[in-house]
Parts: structure tokens; C-alpha cells; sequence
């Protein structure tokens, strides 16, 4: 009795509620933030290859063809288009099942949480898009219209994890959903702006794989293979199809599961007989899982574990760190070296790098603070509670760090073109001094609270 009590005593006690809630937002932002010195790294190194002897092999290495039997497939490719087709397909899956995660539990899951980051994105979003038009409407680089829209989340976490405690919790929380919400707005415009004309025949089958992966959803699979081959093949079946194969991703996000099949109150009961009895089969040190029983024990705790977290959950948790650690640095070395003598050629296409910076380093901010400032006034947003209008324009301005979006857009827009020199520069130029700009803003307003 004296024993137990005295276990009781000191018995590690469950964290606060505030930290169980935080926790999740700290661990996603850390990773963020190491995976955007990464993608900095990635983009440095293209640059300097770009511009050394070895760039012309470089270039060459990415273009060498790939592919897999049969030939009808047509899935014979060149290196970097399974990196922007391919992996950036997982990129965008990754993306869908965090914005269908923020939209069901998160800061997208009420109205009064999402209006202010959703109408901000959608500001973000337009003017950044009418400035580029204004300097490029009626040439051949309006097509870019779409580059200045889209924020770079990796980039942006990275920047305000420097700053450390000079940006306050609440302009962390804006900016990441404000991201998600221009996620979305940049596949939107992905799939409307920037796909060719239709194949029905393809759209046809891909149409029947969604039915698939929606029935296997009603049925209950969980199993990630199931969505891994359908996902696949979704893929395939959009391989020339006129939309864009990597809308593949956020298709195939939609139909991941995000139920579990026990509730918090079961997994606990569940759980607590289950170590119970582990307890109780327990023969020491020297042999604690010789036992059948404890195994038995631990498979059902294994078991109990899986059924009370969501596939999507474990999908997005699974992938997270190879789409940050992998597919975007990859795709930073493919699409982010520029040559310093396309710079001063035809191909530097001056409307189009002044219309991608510009809107980037004006557009985004101005777009942003003008949707804010209008939600708030005609109430339809709250402001967050204890930050400033300099804060908030400083993480405005960090919105204008739009790397990896911006340059997945640009290739999208311009493929191997002429202007795609001038849209590389325009966002090179544009996230750095976004980059600075914000910085500054939010180490201002820090200093002036105090």
C-alpha cells in the first residue's frame, strides 16, 4: 500500500491542456524551419552550378530519360519531369491531406478561426496577380499571372523560427493557416489556368479511379497500399490528360480516411487492460517479452494505437519529413539554378521580372493587409488577439517568400521558354527582399512593445 502510494507520488503528471494543443504546431514548425535551411542549401547549390563549368552536364544530367514497360504507357520521361510531374505530385498529396486536416480539426475547422487567414490568402492572392498583369497583359508573360500568388510555407516558417521569440504565437498561427488557405487557391488555379486542352478518354478513367478510391473510403480501408496503387493509377490516367498530373496528389488527399474506428475514451480502456496485463505476465529484466502473453499484450497495443489515429494522420506524419527533406530540395536543384548570362539577354524578359517581384514584394503585403483590414472593419474576422497592424504587416511581407509555388508555377506557365530566366530571377530577387523586409517589420514591432 505504501509502495503504491508512494509510485503515486511520483507519477510524472500529463502535461497542461495548452501544451498537448501546442505541441503538434511546435513539432510541424521545427521541421519547417530545418527543412527550409535545406531548401536554401538546394537553391544555393543549383545557382553555383548554373553558373560554373560543369552546368552544361548539370542540365544534362536532368534531362536523361527514365521509364518503365510498356511503352504505351508513355511513361519514357526525362529525369526532371518525375521530379516536377512525379515527386511534386507527393508534394501536393502532403499538402491536400494538411488542408483537409486543418478544414475538419484545425484552424480552417470554424468560421470565425478561418475567415481572417482565408479572405488575407485571397487578397494575397489577387493583387499580387493584377500587378503582374498590369506590366505583362497583352504580352506573351501574362501566362505568369499565377507566379506572385503563391507563398512558400517552408521558406516562411524558416524565417520566423530565426527570429525566434520576436514573433509572437498568434502571427505563427496566422501565417500557417494563411498559407494553407493560399495553398489551396494556388492548386485552384493550377487546375483552371494551367491545364491543356481535355483528354475525356483519360479524364474518363480517372473518373472511374476516384469512384474507386471513394468507395474504398465508405468501406473502411485503411490500409496505405490501397491508396498508394489507386493513387498511382489516378496519376497515370492524368498523364497527358490536359490537367496537370501532380492534381493528382490533393485528388487522392481528399479520399484518405480521417476517422478513427475507436474514440479516446475506448483507447484508454483499451489500453490501460492491455498494460495491465502486460504487468502482470512481467518476469523481470531478464526476459520481459520471452513471455506469449506480453507479446499478445503488445500486439493489441500496437493494434489499439492504430485504430485510434486516422490514416490521414499517419499518412501526412509518414511523408512529412521525405517531401521536406527530399522532394523539395530535388526540385530546388532542377528548377532553381539560373545561369548569370540569361540575365542580361532576351531571355531576362524585364516585364516579367518586374511583374513577379513586384508583386511579391508589394502586391503580397498590400493584398493582405487591405483583405485584412476590410474583413476586420465589415466583421466578418476577428482580429487576433495581442498583435500589432506592424506585425502583422511584417508576416505580410514574409508572404512574399514564394520559392517553391511560385517556381513549380513558372514552369507550368513558361516551360522551357524564354521567359522562365526572367520568372526564376523575379522570385529569387522578390523572396530575399521579402525575406529582409519582414524580418525587419517584426523585429521593429518587437522592439517597440518594449
Amino acid at each position: 500500500m505504501e509502495r503504491s502510494q508512494h509510485s503515486r507520488a511520483h507519477a510524472p503528471s500529463s502535461p497542461p491542456l495548452v501544451e498537448r494543443i501546442i505541441k503538434p504546431f511546435e513539432e510541424f514548425a521545427a521541421i519547417e524551419a530545418s527543412g527550409g535551411v535545406v531548401l536554401l542549401g538546394a537553391m544555393l547549390v543549383a545557382l553555383v552550378v548554373a553558373n560554373s563549368p560543369w552546368a552544361r552536364s548539370y542540365a544534362a544530367f536532368w534531362r536523361t530519360q527514365l521509364g518503365v514497360s510498356p511503352e504505351w504507357l508513355g511513361l519514357a520521361r526525362p529525369l526532371s519531369f518525375w521530379i516536377n510531374d512525379g515527386l511534386m505530385a507527393i508534394f501536393l498529396f502532403v499538402m491536400g491531406l494538411e488542408i483537409k486536416r486543418q478544414v475538419i480539426a484545425g484552424q480552417l475547422s470554424s468560421p470565425r478561426r478561418a475567415a481572417l487567414p482565408i479572405v488575407a490568402a485571397l487578397g494575397g492572392m489577387l493583387v499580387p496577380g493584377l500587378v503582374y498583369l498590369s506590366l505583362n497583359l497583352g504580352s506573351a508573360g501574362a501566362r505568369g499571372f499565377g507566379i506572385p500568388m503563391a507563398t512558400d510555407i517552408a521558406f516562411t516558417i524558416g524565417v520566423m523560427a530565426l527570429l525566434g521569440t520576436r514573433v509572437p504565437g498568434g502571427v505563427r498561427i496566422f501565417v500557417v493557416a494563411l498559407a494553407i488557405a493560399d495553398d489551396i487557391g494556388a492548386v485552384i488555379v493550377i487546375a483552371v489556368f494551367y491545364s491543356h486542352a481535355l483528354a475525356w478518354n483519360q479524364l474518363a478513367a480517372a473518373g472511374a479511379i476516384l469512384v474507386l478510391l471513394a468507395l474504398a473510403n465508405w468501406a473502411g480501408a485503411r490500409s496505405p497500399l490501397i491508396y498508394g496503387v489507386l493513387g498511382v493509377g489516378l496519376w497515370i490516367a492524368l498523364l497527358d490528360s490536359g490537367v496537370h498530373t501532380t492534381i493528382a496528389g490533393v485528388l487522392l488527399a481528399a479520399a484518405v480516411p480521417a476517422r478513427t474506428r475507436i474514440n479516446a475514451n475506448e483507447f484508454l480502456a483499451r489500453s490501460q487492460a492491455l498494460l495491465a496485463s502486460f504487468a502482470s505476465t512481467a518476469r523481470g529484466a531478464d526476459g520481459p517479452l520471452a513471455d506469449a502473453d506480453q507479446l499478445a499484450a503488445l500486439h493489441s497495443l500496437e493494434e489499439a494505437c492504430e485504430k485510434a489515429t486516422t490514416p490521414l494522420q499517419r499518412m501526412e506524419h509518414g511523408l512529412h519529413p521525405w517531401v521536406t527533406f527530399g522532394v523539395l530540395p530535388l526540385f530546388a536543384l532542377v528548377n532553381a539554378g539560373l545561369s548569370l548570362s540569361e540575365i542580361g539577354g532576351r531571355a531576362a524578359s524585364p516585364r516579367v521580372i518586374l511583374g513577379v517581384a513586384l508583386g511579391l514584394v508589394f502586391g503580397k503585403p498590400i493584398g493582405i493587409m487591405l483583405a485584412s483590414w476590410l474583413a476586420v472593419r465589415f466583421r466578418l474576422a476577428l482580429w487576433p488577439e495581442n498583435i500589432s497592424w506592424m506585425q502583422m504587416l511584417g508576416a505580410a511581407c514574409l508572404c512574399g517568400i514564394g520559392f517553391t509555388m511560385a517556381l513549380f508555377i513558372a514552369t507550368l506557365a513558361f516551360g522551357a521558354s524564354e521567359a522562365l530566366a526572367g520568372a526564376k530571377l523575379g522570385i529569387l530577387l522578390a523572396s530575399a527582399l521579402a525575406g529582409l523586409v519582414g524580418s525587419a517589420l517584426l523585429a521593429r514591432a518587437r522592439s517597440d512593445e518594449r
